[in-house]
Parts: C-alpha cells; structure tokens; sequence
C-alpha cells in the first residue's frame, strides 16, 4: 500500500490567508488584462506600417522633444525645490508640499483649464507676456511643454525629496565644516549621494510628460506638428484608424514598462549608508575617483582658505567663546591648547561642537579665533573642521578624494591638494588605501581617514567627536600618538569628546566636564583624576563615586546610608564621595577592627581587569560597590555571583570633594 506524501512548508514561510490572496490575484488581473487587451489586438505584421506613417513619426518626434523639454524645466525648478522641503524649515511647507502633489490628483483637463486661465490670452499672466515678451503659449508647442512640465514635476520632487530625506545631513555639514560653500556642498556631496532618487525621479517625470494628454489638448489644443504629441495621435488615430492607433499605445507602453523596469522599484533611491554595506572591506577599488590619483607626495602646501584670510603653519588661533542656549558656557584657550569634552549622555558634548559650528539651533556661540570674531561668518569660512563620530566619508570619493576635498574647496590646486592628502595618510598609515572607497575600508581605517580629511586643512578650529572610538586598541594607540605630534604643533584649538580616560590624559591638556549643558569641572587632566567632582567622571576613571551631602559623622549619602569620612567639608555641603576599587576590602564573615565602614551585600557582577578581578557589590544600606581584588582571594573566598559578602571601607580611603 503507497503513501501520499505531501511538499513540506518551506521553515519561516507564513501561509497566505486566502481572503487575501483571491482579491491580490483580482487586483494583478485587473491591472494585467488591460495590457493583455493591447498585445492580444495588435496587428502585428502592420505595426511597422503604422508607426512609420508621417502623422505618427511627426508626432513621436514632436513627443520626445517636449518630454525632453519638460523634463529641463522639471530638474532646473524642480531640483530646488525638492531640496528646500527635505532641508529647510519654513511656514506653510505643508501647504507647498501640498501644491506639489496637487497635479498628480487633479484631473488634467482642470489642470490644463487652470494652465489656460493663468497663461492664457484672458488670464492673468498671459495678456503681459504677449505685450512684453510677444510670448503666445495656448496652441503653441512652448504650451505642450508647459502642460507636460506641470503634471510631469511632482514626480521628480517626490523622489528626489525622499531620497534627500534619507540622506544624513552629517555628510553636508562635515563638507562645510572644510570649507565647501553650500553651492559647492550640494553639487559634490549632495547631489552624487542622491543620484539613484534623481535619476528615478527624472526617468518617471519623463515617462509622464511624454505620455500627457488630457493638459495639453485642453491648454495646447490637437495641432498637427504644433501640438499633437503621440497620446494625442493615439486619441486621433481610434476614430479613423483603431489598428494604428493600438500600435502606438503598444509603443507607448513598451516605452512605460522600459522606464518602471529600468527602475526596479526605486521610487526614492535612498542613498546607502556604507557602515551597513555587507562588502565593506571586501574588495578594492583601484580606479581613481574624484580628486584620487596617485601623484608623488610632498610636503603640505601653505594653505590658502577661499573666502578667508590666508593661513600658514606658523599662525596662532586663540579661542574665546560664550555659549548660550542648552549648553552654557564660556570658554577659553590658547594657542595649541588641546581640550577633552567629558560627560554622560545628553550632557551637551555634541551640542557644544556644534554650536561653535553654527549647525544648531540648540545653541549659539558668540565665537572668536584669534582676532576674528566668526560669529556671523556661515560654517564654511569659519576655519573650524569637525569629525563627526561616524566619520562622514563621502561615499563616492574615494579616500584620497575625501582627505583633499577640503583642501580643493578652500582653493587648493588639484594636485597639491592630492600631495597633501596623500601625505596625511600615510601618516595616519592608511595611504595604501588611497583609491578605496569608504565601503571598501573597516570602520578603524575610515576614522582614520577621516581624520586625515580635518587635519589636512589646517583649520583654525578642530573639532573631534569621539574620533578614535572605532579603533582596536593597537591601532588606537598608534593613531594616539600621531594625533598627539600633531597636536602639539597646532596652532589652534582642539576640542576632543571622549569616554575614553586615557585619552582624555594623554592627549588633553584640559578636561572640560559637562553635565546638563553646564560646566561641572575645567581643569589639567591630572587635577581631574585625583579630585573628580562628576560621579560620572569617577566612574569613567574606574572608581566609586557617591553623592552626598556633608554632616558633623561623615557624608549622609544621597542613595541613603552613611559614610565616615577622616576629613569632610563643612556640615550642609553638597559633596562627593571618591573610593577607589581597590580601598575596598570583601569578606565572607562580618570584618572586626578598625574599618568604620562596614555594609553586607552581594555579588551581582564579576569582570575581569587587566591581572586582577573588579567585583560590583550590591547593598540595601548603601549604595552599589565596585571592589578591585586579585584572583587568587576571588577563589579563597568561593566569590560567584549571587554570594553574600560584607565590604568594608577604612574612614582615610575615602576622598571627598565639595561639588
């Protein structure tokens, strides 16, 4: 006796629900049988006849070259404006946005009776353009372009809007931070990353204009030569000739489904962002792109900013800067001072750069460099270069490109801006990757070139967030160093957001700590280390903080629970309490002795740390403890997680500083 055996349901795949599927697949035929009707009806031993015939070939060529038109006036008004919704806030973009879909929902004949009565002879522009310019468009092919632009534009705006919308605005903000005027940022960094939602857009504003019919025969009329364009042919042709006329709707459609095919479906061509491209690192670009080539390196030039005064090597850039707003402060540096922006989250680090940036209106930085007040210059001439944390690689250039478009936007020649560039990184050990693009390199190489890109330009101003985070800690510390030998010959100011301690050490001079947009602590790195007045920054330093408020027996911490202290600032005092790991002392039993701090707890973390163990300690009479041990007393004291134990912490071990 055999066995039917059915096809197993593929794993993952969800079964169709057949209320569904029955009115998609009527959905599919009703859209399908139209285009069917058109195939099943050709004659096609007489297509050749008929689309050769003088009117149709009259009309086809008279179609492209209005399509083509349309298509002109679409991208050159078109482009602008899709660019000033995706970018610029202002009253009434809704109802803007809203004028650009209207003619892709108004039907066309009201839409070629509102083209008539606003160019028309008796509308409102039309008798002024006859009398000045002697300019007739009603019934004149220039009227056939303006109908097709008209309903043919919203298709381009729509697209290139999404595209520019899903564009990270980093990548213009980074290129005016080295100096490219806004004009320039949109026609080397804009424009080339939101290729795919242009030319989608163009390809449908194109199909659309040159299958208008309903506008221009209302607006333009039906003249032979003049007017009729190939839809209008086809409306001709059905009352006199119906087998020539679905020749030319089967050209037509071939025309359509040539375009929609071409485009697979990308309606907005939202650029890619390549920290997400599954090929990054894979493969190598070879090809020159962009200002890329491969010229011999030589030194630097002197660097000559476009729209600012010259700037050599030798120049000193003191900061002074008062910043209101969410972050408020005022700040000042010297010449060659380098300074670490320290805090946690939200504390306004970003904020601060960006701000004397003037690419936010979070805050405003009334900000001199030297002996010119920038405050009212635009970020492109203010000699301050920024490094994003993601970097902002262009992702058409290649990296040789990248680190010299900074340089070729403040007026460098091409050539010596490729030398400088070069040179830059090979410093930075990532001159072989010259003529890769940022998809072809790791995250660590493309901070690094994008370092190369800021330093490259001389800024009198540097701006670094968090510019070494995606680095492993070889290369961190390589970078490190020639970061700090070029630091150390700058004659500028560096601002530097970091979460790393050693970085803020090696590098800073001055650790400038933010907490809520204020200033908690602007001091040398090594006043910040002993005496930390941020519980955040004493956790960053590997320590215990703890929050109080000073009484006559210690600090009565603000977690609850006291703490005795040897010294303490007078009672009432707001203060912080700093505990170093390894000034905790853990036992199984209940300690006896001198320690005057004494709380049970329990294990809930054990990591390791370099030779030695961190333990976190949580307790109901004080706040978490982070405890520093070896080992070897993690294993005598049988330490795992979820164990109960007793801390102890000696009164002198206790370091409190008033906040």
């Amino acid at each position: 006796m055999s066995r039917l055996s059915f096809p197993r349901r593929a794993p993952g795949r969800t079964r169709t629900p057949f209320a569904l599927a029955v009115p998609a697949l009527l959905a599919v035929a009703f859209l399908l049988l139209p285009l069917v009707g058109i195939l099943a009806r050709t004659s096609w031993g007489e297509v050749g006849t008929h689309l050769t015939s003088p009117g149709v070939v009259e009309a086809l060529e008279l179609s492209l070259l209005v399509s083509f038109w349309a298509l002109a006036f679409s991208l050159v008004l078109g482009v602008p404006l899709a660019w000033l919704l995706a970018r610029v806030r202002f009253p009434g973009k809704a109802f803007v946005r809203s004028l650009v879909l209207l003619p892709m929902v108004l039907p066309p004949t009201v839409g070629g009776v509102a083209l008539l009565l606003a160019f028309g002879r008796r509308g409102l522009l039309g008798p002024w353009l006859e009398d000045t310019f002697g300019i007739t468009l009603p019934f004149h092919t220039s009227g056939a372009v303006l109908a097709a632009t008209f309903v043919a534009m919203p298709f381009l705006v729509i697209s290139l809007e999404g595209a520019l919308g899903g564009l990270r605005p980093s990548y213009e903000e980074t290129a005016a931070s080295l100096g490219a005027s806004p004009v320039r940022v949109f026609a080397t960094v804009t424009l080339p990353m939101v290729a795919p939602g242009l030319l989608a857009g163009a390809a449908l504003t194109w199909a659309r204009a040159l299958g208008e019919f309903g506008a221009t025969i209302t607006f333009a009329g039906n003249l032979p030569g003049t007017t009729q364009t190939l839809p209008l042919q086809v409306y001709l042709l059905l009352q006199n000739s119906p087998e020539a006329a679905t020749s030319v709707s089967l050209l037509l459609l071939v025309i359509a489904m040539a375009v929609l095919i071409a485009l697979r479906g990308r309606w907005t061509g939202t650029p890619r962002d390549a920290s997400h491209d599954p090929n990054r690192g894979r493969g190598r670009d070879t090809s020159p792109g962009g200002d890329g080539g491969g010229d011999e390196v030589g030194a630097p030039p002197v660097v000559l900013l476009k729209d600012r005064e010259p700037t050599t090597v030798d120049e000193r850039w003191a900061l002074h800067a008062d910043v209101t707003g969410f972050t408020r402060l005022v700040l000042d540096a010297e010449p060659g001072t380098t300074i670490a922006v320290v805090g946690p989250n939200g504390a306004g680090k970003t904020t601060l750069l960006r701000a004397l940036l003037g690419l936010t209106p979070r805050a405003h930085a009334e900000l001199r460099l030297g002996a010119l007040d920038v405050t009212a210059l635009p970020p492109h001439r203010r000699g301050v270069a920024w490094v994003p944390q993601d970097g902002a690689l262009f992702p058409h250039l290649s990296a040789l490109s990248n680190t010299a478009y900074g340089l070729r936007a403040q007026g460098v020649t091409r050539t010596e801006a490729r030398r400088a560039a070069q040179l830059w990184l090979d410093q930075l050990d990532v001159g072989h990757l010259a003529h890769r693009k940022p998809a072809q390199v790791s995250g660590g190489q493309a901070q690094r070139v994008a370092l190369a890109r800021a330093l490259a330009t001389r800024p009198r101003l540097l701006l670094l967030d968090e510019p070494l985070a995606a680095l492993d800690q070889t290369t961190r510390a390589r970078v490190r160093h020639t970061l700090r030998t070029h630091l150390d010959g700058f004659g500028g100011v560096c601002l530097m957001v970091t979460h790393d301690p050693v970085e803020a050490v090696s590098l800073a001079d001055r650790v400038l700590v933010l907490d809520e947009g204020r200033v908690v602590q602007d001091a040398p790195p090594a006043d910040v280390t002993r005496h930390p007045r941020s519980p955040w920054v004493a956790r960053m330093l590997g320590r215990n903080a703890w929050p109080g408020t000073a009484t006559a027996d210690g600090l009565a911490l603000t977690g609850g629970g006291l703490l005795v202290t040897a010294e303490a600032p007078d009672p009432g005092t707001r203060a912080l309490a700093i505990i170093a790991p390894e000034a905790v002392s853990v036992h199984r039993e209940r300690p006896s002795g001198s320690p005057r701090n004494v709380w049970p707890g329990t294990v809930r973390e054990i990591t390791s740390s370099g030779s030695r163990l961190r333990v976190l300690i949580t307790s109901p009479e004080a706040p978490d403890l982070v405890a520093e041990i070896t080992p070897q007393a993690a294993v005598e004291l049988a330490l795992a997680d979820g164990v109960p134990v007793w801390t102890s912490v000696k009164a002198t071990e206790a370091t409190v500083v008033a906040v």
